[in-house]
């Protein structure tokens, strides 16, 4: 699997950084099948770096925050008003409700919303998706809303990403063993972070060592705090490759 940053800026879109948005690609069928994690505020603009948008096979929410959806309506324009027509819809798999909450994104009537441009799925965590050359798989996580941390294995490769979650076990067992954690660190250390909404650098950390993971990728830093000093919080937690990300880099997991 190759993973590119598309945007990590946490809770809004920085100077160098779209908010969260991951590109996955596999070969798959003589073809590359191309997923995207989330599509955060900025996102798109950022995505037409890395292929045509309209070669995207399914995009896959966490949750419902702004900084991880709302690109949904920029990318309906898209598909919606393409110069060839409307385009086919897209797969979009995400918490219930998910359809509506984009359709008032939008400004557009709950019914049809955005059901021509996107095939809504809401998420199951009782049973994995297989979606292309992916098994997905999901929990629910620790947030303000509904969100779901994701688990996409191919035949021999893992990725988990948290989406946003405060510390939980629920993390650690769906990250059990996996190749790539990419997670998210939005608080520092020593400050007065508020309960039940984000993890730490050192958190994060903490989570990749009792999940055995091979490698920690942190994401989601806000622009007012300083990602060497996240960075710092991780590693004296652990002593695994624990890496910050940035908006271009690509990964083979």
């Amino acid at each position: 699997m190759k993973l590119t940053i598309v945007g990590c800026s946490g809770s809004y879109p920085g100077p160098d950084s779209a908010a969260s948005c991951y590109l996955l690609e596999e070969p798959y069928q003589g073809r590359t099948f191309r997923i995207v994690l989330d599509m955060g505020n900025g996102a798109l603009g950022a995505l037409q770096r890395y292929g045509d948008i309209n070669d995207i096979d399914a995009i896959l929410i966490t949750h419902l925050h702004g900084d991880h959806c709302l690109d949904l309506c920029s990318y309906y324009v898209a598909r919606r008003y393409h110069p060839d027509g409307p385009l086919a819809p897209v797969p979009v798999y995400g918490p219930e409700g998910a359809a509506e909450r984009m359709a008032c994104a939008g400004d557009l009537p709950i019914d049809p919303g955005m059901n021509a441009e996107f095939d809504f799925h809401a998420w199951d965590p009782s049973s994995p998706e297989k979606i292309g050359p992916f098994e997905v798989w999901v929990a629910s996580m620790v947030h303000p809303v509904t969100t779901y941390g994701i688990r996409v294995e191919n035949e021999h490769r893992s990725l988990v990403y948290s989406g946003d979650s405060a510390p939980t076990r629920a993390l650690v067992e769906l990250a059990r063993d996996a190749d790539v954690l990419l997670c998210e660190s939005s608080f520092v250390e020593g400050e007065d972070n508020p309960p039940n909404l984000h993890m730490t650098g050192r958190e994060a950390a903490e989570h990749a060592k009792s999940a055995n993971v091979g490698r920690l990728l942190l994401t989601h830093i806000p622009p007012w705090h300083e990602r060497s000093r996240v960075l710092a919080d991780a590693v004296a937690a652990w002593d695994g490759p624990i890496e910050l990300v940035s908006a271009g880099e690509c990964y083979e997991i």
